[in-house]
């Protein structure tokens, strides 16, 4: 049988794709006009208002009183920040160890500075004097060698220390403790399992993965603790907001002067902020959930050898795809 002979098979028609229809999302449209215009409004309302006086503000937005109490702020976060979290990582080992003293004494810490506010720790340190006014350093029941006056030792600057750091570190504590506890058990059998002490499997193996879990809670500890040392102008320490209360009860510019210590406070948490985004991005790399994350042209550059002519010129041209013609 020849091959004109045999049946033809009908074409198969092919059904066009089914039309894409963009979810329309009304709901969230009308929202963002709300909150658009609502922050339009508030904006336009403090920029207009008289009150404000925002030549006053800007008069003593870089003054050398505010500038100084500025320095104390930043000065007073950062020493107690890091105070806080190393005494607060020795807790929160403590706090795991299989010792029963220690991890009592760990957890008392942690219960009594956790559950006191801080103004009232501070004007404790700040009074200290009235519970014990004399100071020494001796052996306990024994002879004591050296002795001062407590008033003469703890002034505000060094109560104020003394409390933001305690209490730093005890809810440092329960954050390290908190990164410790996400990290795998089967990464610390393993490291022990390679013959690593127990020292250099924290250090090397547990801390660098806990940070992943860490510095997020640590990043709003900070912004949490900037904010905090505001308490410490009750006991007469100069910080931003304590300058600011000096110069308007002269002048009586109460809203500007507030004005000021609110506009610092928003710049500094704003780089910590960032400072803290920069971190999770460097901890965490590798497990990010969308995949690995798209690199810059300049490590693009730095892992390909070829020229940057060439680099860019294959970018566009992989931009344009294959039906982009060339041009």
């Amino acid at each position: 049988m020849s091959e004109s002979l045999l049946p033809l098979e009908a074409p198969v028609q092919e059904e066009p794709p089914p039309r894409v229809v963009p979810v329309r999302r009304t709901g969230q449209w009308v929202s963002a006009a709300v909150v658009a215009f609502l922050a339009v409004f508030a904006a336009q309302s403090l920029a207009t208002n008289d009150a404000m006086q925002w030549d006053v503000v800007g008069a003593y937005f870089t003054s050398k009183s505010i500038v100084r109490g500025l320095y104390m702020t930043l000065w007073l976060t950062g020493l107690t920040f890091v105070l806080g979290f190393l005494l607060g990582t020795v807790l929160a080992i403590c706090r795991m160890s299989r010792n029963a003293v220690l991890r009592g004494a760990a957890l008392g810490y942690i219960w009594l500075f956790r559950s006191t506010p801080l103004l009232v720790q501070l004007l404790v340190w700040f009074n200290i004097g009235a519970l014990y006014p004399k100071l020494g350093l001796g052996i306990p029941w024994g002879p004591t060698f050296v002795q001062v006056d407590a008033k003469d030792l703890i002034g505000a600057t060094t109560a104020a220390i003394i409390g933001l750091t305690v209490h730093e570190a005890a809810l440092a504590a329960e954050i390290v403790r908190g990164g410790i506890l996400g990290v795998d058990v089967g990464q610390t059998q393993a490291a022990q399992a390679l013959g690593l002490s127990r020292f250099r499997t924290l250090r090397r193996i547990v801390l660098p993965q806990a940070m992943r879990t860490i510095l997020p809670n640590a990043g709003n500890q900070i912004v949490s603790l900037l904010k905090s040392t505001t308490l410490v102008s009750v006991i007469g320490v100069g910080d931003v907001l304590y300058s600011a209360e000096l110069i308007y009860g002269r002048n009586f510019l109460i809203i500007p002067l507030l004005l000021v210590a609110t506009l610092w406070y928003l710049v500094v948490a704003s780089v910590l902020s960032a400072g803290q985004f920069a971190l999770e991005r460097h901890y965490g790399r590798g497990s990010d959930e969308r995949g690995p994350r798209r690199r810059t042209p300049h490590e693009r550059r730095s892992l390909d050898p070829r020229p940057a002519r060439l680099l860019r010129r294959d970018a566009r041209a992989a931009r344009r795809g294959p039906g982009g013609g060339g041009g």
